[in-house]
């Protein structure tokens, strides 16, 4: 089995495991909003990338308001062709592709994100993201990357493998989120 065919399988097992968990995952996302939230205070992480989440990733709804509330300038992205670029916040959002949620388009040019948060499936031997298969982050971060301080890869449960499935172009975190526990990537090596 070749590398491509290693991903869509993993991609394929974490999805089915996702679909078939019957937690509550309402109590469980909101704990680790609460804890995004004060890791996002403590760093004095200001101009914030966050997603408009689907059913299978971290409900991020709250953060949201939170975010508003405390008056941080939130984006979001907007689908453009393959990729997307970024939009502020703001309501009402409408249903695009793939069933996501997205505000307006806006002509607002975002210089710096001092924090993405990103949602993933897993992650490989590399501590780099596999996605929904997409590659809109990728394509993304090709293109604006240099301008993004830090990036927060978050997901309920960590699903890894101990190869190497992804490609250069795939994306990297400096943490990652799952289970209401934040974890330091350094040298391809996650500490608590």
């Amino acid at each position: 089995m070749n590398k491509k065919e290693k991903k869509l399988l993993f991609r394929k097992i974490v999805l089915q495991n996702i679909k078939k968990r019957k937690i509550n995952s309402y109590k469980k996302d909101k704990t680790v909003i609460l804890k995004l939230f004060k890791f996002i205070k403590k760093n004095k992480y200001r101009n914030i990338l966050l997603y408009i989440p689907l059913k299978t990733e971290v409900n991020t709804t709250s953060l949201i308001k939170l975010l508003r509330e405390n008056r941080y300038n939130l984006f979001v992205p907007f689908m453009e062709d393959k990729s997307f670029k970024l939009v502020k916040y703001r309501l009402p959002l409408y249903k695009k592709k793939f069933g996501i949620k997205e505000p307006k388009n806006s002509n607002i040019r975002v210089k710096n994100i001092d924090l993405a948060i990103v949602p993933i499936l897993g992650v490989d031997k590399n501590y780099k993201r596999v996605g929904f298969g997409k590659g809109m982050y990728d394509r993304f971060y090709e293109k604006f990357g240099k301008n993004i301080k830090k990036t927060l890869f978050i997901t309920r449960d960590l699903y890894y493998i101990k190869e190497i499935i992804t490609d250069s172009y795939d994306i990297e975190a400096n943490y990652i989120m799952y289970n209401s526990k934040i974890e330091i990537k350094k040298d391809n090596i996650c500490i608590s």
